[in-house]
């Protein structure tokens, strides 16, 4: 990355376009604090962006738009950063359907606070009550988009095959036989077929399981339309996984779009399955921003944002969030322990602190149908942008967390927060007084 020295004049002129429309916000537990975001009812989907995984306020704030969104103009799935058997689990809660076939409890594959906290309970829980006053066809969907989910989507094809045709799971088993050594730590897997300790890859087995129940598809979906979906998306993530973790040892460029690519087939695939879909998204700006709009773009790497961008034009927002400092919960490296860590103030060539030269704790900067020049014109300058995932590094965190970005182009709309805390983890047991159907007991 190339870094550049602070340009503080540039950066003066490009808080002060911002300050002049900036729009106050309260605080996202207000009732009026999703308010301004009605002008995105309009949208078939809207991507709420996220600049760490771990923060209060970003998910506090995507669940009061999300309400709102819902509530008011009709959207009807919720899509997240999230792997599809865990976020399957939660969907049954909140559809008050009955459990899918599922290997073990959710969320307890690092990092277990990214959806197992406090902020995610009350949204999910507030779901729940919506949809139990809608006819079951009309309620709100709870999906995940993610890859990391080979075991238990293994578990989840083979379950469904063995209620439906026994000798097919035989044969399933006997395909997935090849991965299942692999199961629990994949990308050892990867690293045996890249690196030339296994001679052959288990591609052509997945690929065959794929089709064998797809070749079905008449049949089956016709009994129950919503077994054989999750079944089908299962064998698709199996497959996905599988070139995924021999892709991560090809290069990061390569794993990063096949991940995405498969987020935004899942995302395309939902919005065919539902009837007058609508979706809103639920994952890092990393994602949901437009990636020909950053470095990461021109390296060669695309997100959802990019593709959404690309297949929905004007029908799509892109909402970026970020914040200066405050508190996170992050992990110091991958695999690590939780941690509540400092969230140092942003560099001074950054957007973060061009935001906060506007000097307001929060508020949103919407340039989605704007003709203003000025303010275009000061949002396609190149900053640093701070991204930190469930890993946060501050003592390398200029090469760890900050890329160039054009943030005019990579989203429609900013949200800020000068000041934020980190998420409340859930603990090992299941909350006080929430029913036994709640899925995140252990």
């Amino acid at each position: 990355m190339t870094i550049h020295q602070p340009n503080l004049a540039a950066r003066s002129d490009v808080a002060a376009e911002l300050r002049a429309r900036a729009e106050r916000l309260v605080t996202p537990d207000s009732p009026n604090f999703a308010v301004p975001f009605d002008r995105y009812g309009d949208a078939r989907l809207v991507l709420l962006g996220e600049a760490t995984h771990g923060t209060h306020e970003f998910y506090t704030a995507r669940a009061a738009i999300s309400r709102r969104l819902i509530e008011r103009h009709g959207f009807n799935i919720i899509a997240l950063e999230g792997d599809w058997p865990d976020i399957a689990r939660l969907d049954d809660y909140v559809r008050h359907r009955g459990p899918r076939p599922r290997l073990g409890e959710p969320f307890v594959r690092f990092p277990t606070w990214m959806w197992r906290n406090e902020e995610m309970l009350g949204f999910v829980d507030w779901l729940r009550d919506h949809n139990n006053r809608l006819p079951e066809e009309e309620r709100v969907s709870l999906r995940g988009l993610d890859v990391y989910s080979l075991s238990e989507s293994i578990h989840a094809v083979i379950e469904y095959l063995d209620s439906h045709d026994p000798r097919a799971a035989e044969r399933a088993r006997r395909r997935y036989g090849c991965i299942t050594p692999w199961q629990d730590e994949p990308q050892l897997y990867g690293h045996a077929v890249e690196r030339g300790r296994q001679t052959a890859s288990c591609e052509d087995a997945v690929v065959e399981q794929l089709r064998d129940l797809l070749a079905r598809r008449v049949d089956w979906a016709t009994q129950d339309g919503e077994a054989f979906f999750d079944a089908e998306r299962n064998a698709r993530i199996v497959r996905a996984a599988e070139q995924y973790y021999r892709s991560i040892y090809r290069g990061a460029a390569e794993s990063w779009n096949l991940r995405d690519r498969h987020m935004f087939e899942t995302l395309q695939t939902l919005m065919a399955h539902h009837e007058n879909s609508r979706a809103i998204v639920w994952a890092h700006n990393s994602h949901v921003g437009n990636a020909a709009a950053t470095a990461m773009g021109w390296r060669g790497e695309f997100n959802i944002g990019e593709l959404v961008r690309t297949a929905y034009g004007e029908d799509a927002v892109l909402v970026g969030f970020g914040t200066d400092r405050g508190s996170v919960a992050a992990a110091a490296d991958w695999g690590a322990a939780m941690q509540v860590m400092d969230l140092r103030p942003a560099r001074s060539d950054s957007w973060e602190a061009a935001f906060r030269d506007v000097g307001e704790m929060r508020c949103l900067v919407d340039w989605r149908r704007s003709e203003d020049r000025d303010l275009r014109e000061a949002l396609s300058q190149v900053f640093l942008e701070r991204a930190v995932g469930v890993v946060y590094r501050p003592e390398t965190e200029l090469l760890s967390h900050y890329f160039q970005s054009a943030l005019g182009e990579q989203f429609d709309a900013f949200v800020w927060f000068e000041e934020t805390r980190a998420v409340t983890p859930l603990g090992a047991e299941r909350p006080d007084g929430v029913p036994e159907t709640w899925p995140y007991g252990l």
